[in-house]
């Protein structure tokens, strides 16, 4: 983390020691009101598509539990999606009846396009879902053209960003999706616990919400009652650790002051150089695949036996 989201962090802590947590949250509601405004700067939205959550992964629980699954019903992923999506793919197989369809990769790697459109125009797909780039193989997915796909299909669309964001400019526009999960840490540089979401406009007006609606993100309105928020504040929960809350939005500050762009370019920089310095190695081979390759770099090494002497 660098030195201002440490900062921001420390300097939260110290003053809720002083006054109390809630108290505390209460003097720093204008700087974390403007924390949403840089978050949604990072992926081309206002702040009122925004949702402040635990973590990539929670936000992403949080935008498949909006859908009513039932059984017969299709999910859409890639080969290369993170191991917890695809348990909780396979959870909802074993609950719901929900199958799960992997499309194909390109010869190259990573999600064809073209396999997702096939899918999409034979099966009852209700959701197609999405690692932008995966945790390993330095592989960058096309997640525009299927996006694309889903948009002409009158599909739902879920990105897992949680390792782009800060790597890669992100535009939801352009990718066309109705949920966008990401995390403060990895490329953003920001506190471990915390992480952001994204609602588009088209999935707030459909009323979808999470299956366990937080008193947070939806008012009880009656006995038998209740009624969401009107922004992306419906997917959060009523408990914040505020001092992640506004590391993660520093972390956002710093990364656009810096300019992705140029974050961009020096960490890819950086991993060409390890990728080509290390396939010069003996027995040492770079695994990344994909025509287009990231800030990861995935490497095998020969195995080494080793023998001991034991004494007694």
């Amino acid at each position: 983390m660098p030195q201002p989201v440490i900062d921001a962090i420390t300097d939260h802590l110290r003053l809720e020691a002083e006054i109390g947590g809630y108290e505390a949250a209460d003097a720093r509601a204008a700087m974390i009101a403007a924390g949403y405004d840089a978050l949604g700067q990072m992926v081309g939205v206002p702040a009122r598509n925004i949702a402040v959550v635990g973590s990539a992964t929670a936000g992403f629980i949080q935008a498949l539990s909006s859908f009513d699954f039932a059984p017969g019903d299709v999910i859409v992923t890639t080969r290369c999606d993170y191991t917890s999506n695809q348990i909780q793919y396979l959870a909802l197989a074993k609950r719901l009846g929900v199958e799960i369809v992997h499309a194909a990769d390109l010869a190259e790697g990573g999600v064809d396009p073209q396999s997702v459109r096939e899918i999409v125009r034979t099966r009852p797909v209700r959701l197609v879902a999405a690692s932008w780039i995966p945790t390993n193989s330095g592989l960058v997915q096309d997640v525009e053209s299927v996006g694309a796909v889903c948009e002409e299909a009158g599909v739902p669309y879920v990105v897992d960003a949680c390792q782009a964001v800060g790597q890669l400019p992100v535009d939801v526009a352009r990718l066309r999706c109705d949920y966008l999960s990401a995390t403060a840490r990895k490329f953003m540089r920001g506190p471990r616990g915390i992480g952001f979401m994204y609602a588009s406009d088209r999935a707030l007006a459909r009323g979808d919400h999470p299956l366990f609606v937080d008193m947070r993100g939806a008012r009880w309105t009656s006995p038998t009652t209740y009624e969401v928020a009107a922004t992306a504040r419906r997917y959060e929960d009523w408990e914040f650790p505020y001092a992640l809350v506004l590391g993660q939005a520093a972390a956002a500050r710093y990364a656009l002051d810096v300019g992705v762009d140029v974050a961009q370019a020096r960490a890819w920089a950086l991993a060409a150089t390890l990728r080509d310095a290390s396939g010069a190695l003996p027995g040492v081979r770079a695994l990344d695949r994909g025509a287009t390759r990231c800030a990861i770099v995935t490497i095998t090494t020969p195995t080494r036996r080793s023998t001991r002497r034991w004494k007694r």
